[in-house]
């Protein structure tokens, strides 16, 4: 199976999905020449979790590639961009580049862009989604969050929520729309139950 070469900045502990905006500070040399790249061609760049620290990490299966959207070019080489999500890729394999950053053959995958929750998935999530933020302490303009559509809220929840990176992970891995609601749900539960004098809770 062919697939598509993307370069990816991989960035452990976050989670960009495709309709959504991430801002970042670029600094690293291997990651300003990234950037560079990126807008001497298409703007593309792709965000994707290494399992682990370290230089050649091994890479989790899916990222998102995006399009960088604004860029501010700072005196001393570093950028502050904003990416803007485009879709979802799955990592077919790792190629060998001369590049001081990495580039994968990747499988773009289709997300069905207009997904909607039943009512009653919707209504279980907002109610968790309350709860959960009282728990953290969080304001949150619930008016707005009200006149989000399905797609919007599940997945920008999704891309903030302070969970560990092997949850974020899963969130993003999540086949559809609703099975990434339901898995939020029980992240919320999960991380909403651990007593913030404890040791943090995590699933890895």
């Amino acid at each position: 199976m062919s697939g598509t070469r993307v370069s990816i900045f991989p960035l452990a502990g976050t989670i960009l999905f495709p309709g959504l905006q991430l801002p970042l500070h670029i600094f690293e040399p291997r990651y300003r020449a990234l950037v560079g790249n990126a807008l001497a061609k298409d703007r593309r760049i792709a965000l994707i979790q290494p399992q682990r620290s370290g230089d050649d990490a091994p890479l989790f299966g899916v990222g998102c590639i995006g399009k960088i959207d604004q860029v501010e070019a700072l005196e001393d080489g570093r950028y502050n961009i904003v990416l803007a999500g485009e879709a979802r890729f799955r990592v077919l394999r790792e190629l060998d580049v001369g590049t001081p950053f990495r580039q994968v053959e990747a499988e773009v995958l289709a997300d069905v862009e207009d997904a909607v929750l039943s009512s009653v998935e919707r209504a279980a999530f907002e109610r968790e989604a309350r709860r959960f933020a009282d728990l953290q302490g969080y304001t949150v303009d619930w008016t707005s969050v009200a006149r989000l559509d399905d797609v919007a809220l599940v997945n920008g929840v999704s891309q903030i929520a302070p969970f560990d990176a092997a949850a974020k992970q899963a969130l993003l891995e999540a086949p559809d729309l609703a099975a990434r609601c339901e898995l939020l749900i029980q992240l919320m539960q999960f991380f909403g139950r651990s007593d913030p004098d404890e040791d943090r809770v995590t699933l890895q």
